[in-house]
């Protein structure tokens, strides 16, 4: 009887662990402000080590950006 009373016990710590691992992973994801840190470190990362195409997006984007701005101060 104690060996399943042990066996159920161990059970129960190890979902008990299993659930709160997940809500931590939970919490960290609906963090948004913890997100956005790691967001910005990966892109800082990936600037450092090829700067190229951020600046090719960079440029793709303010061209779009001018493109909107010159559309809609003709139609006036």
């Amino acid at each position: 009887m104690t060996d399943q009373h042990d066996d159920l016990a161990d059970r129960v710590a190890a979902t008990r662990a299993q659930l709160f691992d997940t809500l931590d992973a939970i919490e960290d994801k609906l963090n948004v402000p913890k997100q956005l840190g790691i967001a910005a470190a990966k892109v800082k990362r990936g600037f450092d080590e090829q700067p190229v195409p951020y600046l090719a997006g960079l440029a793709a984007g303010v061209a779009v950006v001018g493109g909107i701005v010159v559309a809609v101060l003709r139609r006036r």
